[in-house]
Parts: C-alpha cells; sequence; structure tokens
C-alpha cells in the first residue's frame, strides 16, 4: 500500500524517489520521473549551458562571421582567374538538375541521365560554333575595317548638320553662347578627328592584346575542357551534396534554411531559365530581321542585343543605338532603312516588355532590373568573368534573404507593438 501511495504522489508531482546522484544514468531516471514543471526547467537550463558554452556575446559572433565573410570573399578574389571553369561547370548543374531528376522518373539512372544531358549540351554548343563562329568572325572582321570609313562618314553627315545649326536663324543664338560661326564647324570636325583617331587606336589596341595575351587562349582553352567535366560531377552527385548540406544544418534552423533556399532557388531559377529564353529570342529576332533588310553588321547586333538582353533592356536599347547609327550611315541620305531598322527593334522592344518578360520571367522572381545591373557591373568589376557568373545567384540569394528578414520582422512583435507603445501604455 505504501508503495501504491508513493506512485501516485509522483505521477501528481508530488513527493519524488530518491535518485542515487553517484550512478551515471540518475540525471536521466530523474527527468524521466520528474513532474512536467520539473523536466521544462531542466529543458530551460540546459539551453542555458548550451549558451554558456558558447561563450560569445551576439556582437562577438556577428563580428566573427563578418570576418570569415571578409575572409572568404579574399580568397575568391585571389582565386578569381582559375574560378571560372569551376563557377561555369555548377551553375551548368544546377540548371540542369531538373531536367536530370524529370529523367530518372522516367526510368534513367543518374549516371545515365548525367551523360546523356552533358552529350546533348556538347553538342549543341559545339554545332552552335561550327554554324555561327564563321558567320561572326566574318562580320567582326568587316566591321573593324569599316569603323575608320563610318567614323568619317558619320563625321561628314554631323559637319553638315551643324552648317545648318549655324544658319542665320540659330547664328545670333550660338554666337551667345559662344558656339556659332564657323568656330562650330571647326569644333566639330576636331572632335571627329580625334575621335575616329582614338578608335584606330583603341582597334590597334585591342588587336594586339588578343595577339601578345596568350594566356587568355589558355583560359578559354580551360573553360571549354574544364566546365564540362565539373558539371558532369555536380550532375551525378547534385541531390546527395544537397542532403550533406540539410543534414549539416541545426535542427532547430533547418525550417527556416529550407524555406529561404527554397525562396533563392524559385527566384533563381525562373529568372535564369526565364531570361535566357528571351536572350535566345530576342537575339534570333534582331539577327534575322536586321539582316533580312540588309543592314550591314545585322546579326553581329543581334547577337550582342541577345547577349546583353541577359539584363532587360539593355540588349534592345543596344540593338536601337546601334542600328540607327549603322543604318543612317549606310543609306544616307535615303530614309528607308532606317525607318526599317527603328520598327523591327521596337517590335522586340514591345514583345519583351508585354509578352516575353511577363510570361517566360514573371514578376514573381523578385529581381529587378537595376538590381541586377548593380550585381553584374560590381562583381564583373572585383571578380572579372567569374563575377559576372555569380552575379546573378548572389543578388537572388540577398533579395530572398531580404524579403525573409521581412517577413520575419512584419510577424514580430516589434512590428506589432513597438517599445515605444508599450512604454506609453
Amino acid at each position: 500500500m505504501a508503495k501504491q501511495e508513493q506512485g501516485a504522489a509522483v505521477r501528481r508531482g508530488g513527493a519524488r524517489k530518491p535518485v542515487d546522484l553517484s550512478s551515471a544514468a540518475a540525471p536521466v531516471a530523474a527527468a524521466r520521473e520528474a513532474g512536467p514543471e520539473t523536466r521544462q526547467d531542466a529543458r530551460q537550463e540546459t539551453r542555458i549551458v548550451t549558451v554558456k558554452w558558447a561563450g560569445l556575446s551576439l556582437e562577438r559572433q556577428l563580428m566573427l562571421w563578418g570576418v570569415a565573410l571578409l575572409a572568404v570573399g579574399a580568397i575568391l578574389y585571389l582565386l578569381s582567374p582559375v574560378l571560372a571553369p569551376f563557377v561555369a561547370g555548377t551553375a551548368l548543374g544546377y540548371l540542369l538538375d531538373p531536367v536530370a531528376d524529370r529523367l530518372q522518373r522516367w526510368g534513367a539512372s543518374r549516371l545515365g541521365a548525367a551523360l546523356l544531358l552533358l552529350s546533348a549540351f556538347i553538342a549543341f554548343v559545339v554545332t552552335a560554333l561550327v554554324i555561327l563562329l564563321p558567320i561572326l568572325t566574318h562580320q567582326m572582321a568587316g566591321f573593324v575595317t569599316a569603323l575608320p570609313g563610318y567614323l568619317q562618314t558619320l563625321h561628314g553627315l554631323v559637319i553638315e548638320w551643324s552648317t545648318h545649326f549655324s544658319s542665320q536663324y540659330f547664328r545670333e543664338y550660338l554666337e551667345k553662347y559662344g558656339l556659332g560661326g564657323a568656330s562650330a564647324n571647326l569644333d566639330v570636325e576636331k572632335y571627329f578627328n580625334d575621335l575616329a583617331s582614338q578608335g584606330a587606336v583603341l582597334v590597334g589596341d585591342f588587336a594586339k592584346s588578343l595577339l601578345l595575351r596568350g594566356y587568355a587562349f589558355i583560359n578559354v582553352i580551360s573553360l571549354v575542357v574544364i566546365t564540362p567535366v565539373v558539371a558532369f560531377y555536380m550532375l551525378l552527385d547534385w541531390d546527395h551534396m544537397v542532403e550533406i548540406v540539410d543534414d549539416l544544418i541545426p535542427p532547430r534552423h533547418r525550417e527556416d534554411v529550407r524555406m529561404l533556399a527554397r525562396d533563392i532557388n524559385r527566384a533563381l531559377a525562373g529568372f535564369v531559365r526565364g531570361q535566357s529564353l528571351v536572350c535566345l529570342f530576342l537575339g534570333v529576332w534582331y539577327a534575322v530581321g536586321l539582316s533580312a533588310i540588309g543592314l550591314n553588321f545585322g546579326f553581329l547586333i543581334g547577337v550582342i542585343a541577345g547577349i546583353l538582353s541577359f539584363v532587360p533592356y539593355v540588349g534592345s536599347i543596344t540593338a536601337f543605338v546601334l542600328s540607327i547609327i549603322i543604318a543612317i550611315v549606310q543609306a544616307w541620305p535615303h530614309i528607308n532603312l532606317p525607318i526599317e531598322a527603328v520598327a523591327i527593334v521596337t517590335t522586340g522592344l514591345i514583345m519583351d516588355g508585354y509578352v516575353l518578360s511577363p510570361r517566360l520571367v514573371g514578376a514573381s522572381v523578385g529581381l529587378h532590373p537595376v538590381w541586377i545591373m548593380f550585381a553584374l557591373l560590381a562583381f564583373g568589376a572585383l571578380f572579372g568573368f567569374t563575377g559576372l557568373i555569380v552575379a546573378v545567384p548572389v543578388a537572388a540569394a540577398l533579395g530572398a534573404l531580404m524579403r525573409f528578414l521581412a517577413r520575419r520582422y512584419r510577424a514580430s512583435a516589434l512590428y506589432r507593438e513597438p517599445p515605444y507603445a508599450r512604454d506609453r501604455a
């Protein structure tokens, strides 16, 4: 009877059985047999011990994280000349991973899916280079050869237009500010002579750098050879690497990190895949359209515009400026060619703004064009070609992190009830 009463008392959280503190299992047994309040106190004490074991204040932890990030940034900066093929291979593996997952669901092995996708990608790149590279090389050589003549023709047109602006109707206004008369013609002519000479010097320096900087060719070869190898191994082990990283995350933060990773993946994948299709469509549209109307170097302008369209609207604006200048110089005094070029580029701008970007990219990715442009310029200036590759992923990660922190802030008591409101109450 006494034992039953003692057990009932224990279940009610009252008197407890004596515990042998010398036993190694005593703390565990005590925690199991204790009441709910005691177990809560034990968990709270464990958390306090964990914080004390860390031994670092929040300021010191932030300082250590800042130093670690600076160290990683410095290492990446020092290794940036050799990182390009590895970063490009990782990016390629990331882009092809969903396709490999789908092939696996259809019954293919991971190894077979990786080999099939990399083989198809290499075949596509080689075919594109075989078909497009001769055309691009021919048009680039023709553009470099025709550049002095284009500048001379443009110089003559501007001198002719400046003569009209120096007519009696504008002479008094221009002379009032020291811009009129023969001095205006001389200044314009001197400006374009200087521009032509500087353009010739720049073209010569560019050609000389291509010949003298042999390591650039080696970097290109390493990019072409190493990138597919890195992409193959990344594609083969991508899911396994994700599982390893997920297992390293502390359990109490795992759901938050997973949600943040899903947000980053959704923004990055949506932008890169959608904007790549926009680049392809606009590049083909400008190249075919401008070449069809007989514009010199129309194919080259289309390729340049397609590449630059990775930043929204930059490619179309570049195509507009280049096509108008070349069309005016090529067809003057006729205006049919400039009008046709304006029509083609304007159609591309309208399709980009109202059809392609909303449907293929969408506003849900959360990457503003100004933010993308800043990221590309900043990382390109810091890390060169490698920086251009990682700029958009880093921009997507920072944007997702800011949105995550904003959601946490709106859900916090600081947003719902500011401190001054509590003090006033």
